[in-house]
């Protein structure tokens, strides 16, 4: 006697594809990191009154040892407008935050000049400061 065998069908449980693609979705959203800056060596100055401010999409640091990093990208002085205004691109006036992170020893020499560029570009300079303990 011969017996017939049942074609069992594999499926794809379609449900649960949509929760692990919006799984992954957030995970890689929350890891990503437009800028990383981590590796750099710098103490913000503080204040006593600090309000915070929203999402940037440029952030220009300069070190302790008076370099200057746009987006943990080191750079010259001279390239900063440049730098600066190709991150910015087209972005509307109050989308053009650009976080200006200073040691906190650094002198004008080095952070007016730097200054003067984002405010060339027509960047929307957000100082980093930390706020002061007592």
């Amino acid at each position: 006697m011969k017996i017939s065998r049942r074609a069992s069908k594999a499926d794809v449980p379609s449900m649960a594809m949509g929760d692990i693609a919006f799984n992954l979705l957030i995970f890689f959203v929350i890891l990503a990191r437009a800028e990383d800056d981590s590796h750099l060596h710098w103490q913000p100055a503080s204040a006593v009154e600090i309000s915070a401010s929203g999402a940037a999409r440029v952030s220009v640091l300069i070190d302790s040892d008076n370099k200057y990093y746009i987006n943990g990208q080191q750079v010259g002085e001279t390239q900063i407008a440049g730098e600066v205004e190709s991150l910015l691109g087209n972005a509307a006036a109050g989308d053009r935050r650009v976080f200006f992170k200073v040691h906190k020893d650094a002198q004008a020499m080095y952070f007016e000049p730097a200054i003067a560029a984002i405010s060339e570009v027509g960047g929307d300079l957000v100082h980093v400061l930390e706020q002061k303990r007592e």
